[in-house]
């Protein structure tokens, strides 16, 4: 990104840190970008689980996908005495059901190239990861990851979609009837493409935040669109997507109605 924003720059003759984000922090990038994906499953997770009279303390979590966004989040829900029970990524799948010790898997990390040579859970199937008991599940790694077979045998009462399109269609409807409440990936993932835009306002005016600050603008910008998708939802009786996606289309053509500009 800094590439980008450099060859840009030199046609302008002057350096333009705001034509793209994900920069590194010295050249114009923004403190809390790498975790902020992850801040958002959690939070967006934190206040659809108290709606729904689900407590975090004590709740299993099932994270699929050990990069920056679950393994943010797992940490944030284990900060909440959340068990993380179950993770996933490309080596393998661990699985502990008094809990995963995260900070004795992050020093594990740090030397190996996955979670599966872990030696303080047991290494179970990888298809087994989806019957694992568990409250939430946190698909955060590849699209297409919950299949009707899996929507079927899923255990758990809440899905956070960290990941873009991790669930199936088919399988959606099936978590509906079965009454698994789904934050979907356009609201639950949004933190990252949020603090991106926090680094644009950052670029424009040339004064940076702290961390602190960032995540506090964040967490205050997500509780926010999620309570607003939760009324939509409520009022629209339909699933969350179904809200997200009513709530963003009502304010695009308002916006468009009231402004004229544009040919009809």
């Amino acid at each position: 990104m800094g590439w980008i924003m450099d060859t840009y720059s030199s046609g302008q003759g002057h350096t333009v840190t705001g034509v793209v984000t994900g920069k590194p922090i010295h050249l114009g990038g923004s403190l809390g970008r790498i975790k902020a994906t992850g801040r958002g499953v959690f939070v967006t997770g934190r206040e659809v689980a108290e709606k729904i009279k689900l407590p975090l303390k004590g709740a299993k979590v099932a994270v699929q996908g050990f990069g920056n966004v679950g393994s943010e989040a797992a940490y944030l829900f284990a900060e909440s005495q959340s068990l993380i029970v179950a993770i996933q990524d490309h080596t393998g799948t661990i699985f502990n059901p008094e809990g995963i010790d995260l900070e004795s898997l992050k020093k594990h990390l740090e030397t190996h190239q996955g979670v599966a040579d872990f030696t303080d859970s047991q290494l179970i199937a990888d298809e087994d990861f989806w019957e694992v008991e568990m409250d939430i599940l946190i698909p955060a790694a590849l699209e297409g990851q919950i299949t009707v077979e899996r929507a079927q045998k899923l255990t758990a009462k809440l899905v956070l979609e960290g990941a873009n399109g991790p669930t199936y269609p088919e399988a959606d409807d099936i978590l509906i009837q079965r009454g698994v409440t789904v934050v979907p990936d356009v609201i639950c993932n949004a933190g990252g493409v949020t603090v991106s835009y926090f680094e644009w306002v950052q670029d424009m005016s040339s004064y940076f935040w702290s961390e602190e600050e960032i995540n506090q603008r964040l967490d205050k910008l997500m509780v926010q669109a999620i309570n607003d998708v939760w009324h939509t939802s409520n009022e629209k009786i339909c699933s969350l997507r179904t809200a997200a996606f009513i709530l963003g289309c009502e304010r695009i053509l308002k916006a468009r109605m009231e402004r004229g500009i544009f040919p009809g």
